[in-house]
């Protein structure tokens, strides 16, 4: 009886354990931060990501100016999606207007992930996956800061 109750207790232990780097595995993510500020820059530019991993990407205003004058998010595009030719075509064709804190709205497929609008001293985080090798362009979308406001993601 004792020994079934010690392989018992045992089995309970690893089970636990495999519970445990189940748990674990899917809790992580590689963190990155994005910084914005009232210059209408992001202070990275070209961020190097591996296919399959998970990513937290944090986007972080450091500017001082009001939301209403200097608000950024990140959008992150999907491969093969030309971040210049997007961001002329926020208003006209994607449904980026004030009332939706110009978000893509009818962007669809083109958009892999976005943040909310932030203002000064405020941040969002993505949790997003690369699924693709390729290029992903990323931007903000307030109205003329994706001139300045862009990079890439290149995931191998």
């Amino acid at each position: 009886m004792k020994v079934l109750t010690y392989l018992v207790v045992i089995f309970s232990v690893f089970a636990g354990l495999e519970v445990q780097a189940e748990e674990k595995k899917k809790s992580d993510f590689i963190k990155i931060i994005i910084e914005s500020n009232d210059l209408m820059k992001f202070n990275k530019t070209s961020i190097y990501a591996e296919k399959g991993k998970s990513y937290k990407i944090t986007l972080k205003n450091v500017g001082t100016l009001p939301k209403a004058a200097m608000g950024h998010n990140l959008v992150i595009l999907n491969p093969g999606t030309d971040a210049l030719k997007f961001g002329t075509e926020l208003i006209t064709k994607h449904g980026a207007t004030l009332q939706n804190e110009w978000k893509p709205v009818k962007a669809g497929k083109q958009v892999l992930a976005q943040t909310k609008m932030i203002g000064p001293s405020e941040e969002d985080t993505l949790k997003v996956k690369f699924d693709k090798v390729g290029v992903y362009h990323f931007l903000c979308t307030f109205p003329g800061h994706f001139a300045q406001m862009r990079g890439v993601i290149n995931v191998k």
